[in-house]
């Protein structure tokens, strides 16, 4: 009976994989970076923007979430955290900091094609913040 089991478990039989979760995801588009305007203001994580960290503003993907940013145009790649949404203009999928935007190689451009990937699941966030304001309104614009 053991035996039986063993060459049915082995035997190549479909298994239900569950499906991917919705922020299991790859997009491309383009991004840009912060402004040194916005330093100091809360992020929608509440936390303080900083220009040094390694942060990114996403529209959908939870706060705290971790994603591969990669500058299509030198295949440069910086793994950032969510910690603010945006951005606020339609055709962008991404903000980085200016730190992230150093390490993409784009500060000069002011912008990048690009392709982010989930790689790590949200972290949770400072004081167990879910969502506020971003560090900019849809009138104001990074870079």
């Amino acid at each position: 009976m053991l035996v039986l089991c063993a060459v049915a478990l082995s035997s190549g039989v479909a298994v239900a994989r569950p499906q991917a979760d919705a922020h299991d995801a790859r997009f491309e588009g383009r991004i840009t970076y912060y402004a040194k305007k916005f330093t100091g203001r809360p992020t929608a994580s509440g936390e303080r923007f900083d220009p040094k960290a390694l942060t990114m503003a996403h529209r959908t993907l939870p706060l705290g979430t971790h994603v591969r940013v990669t500058n299509l145009a030198n295949s440069r790649s910086v793994t950032l955290r969510v910690n603010d949404r945006g951005p606020h203009i339609g055709s962008r999928v991404g903000d980085v900091s200016p730190a992230a935007a150093r390490l993409l190689g784009m500060v000069g451009a002011g912008v990048a094609d690009a392709r982010l990937e989930v790689v790590g699941a949200a972290d949770g966030m400072p004081g167990g913040r879910t969502a506020r304001p971003s560090a900019y309104g849809p009138t104001d614009t990074p870079q």
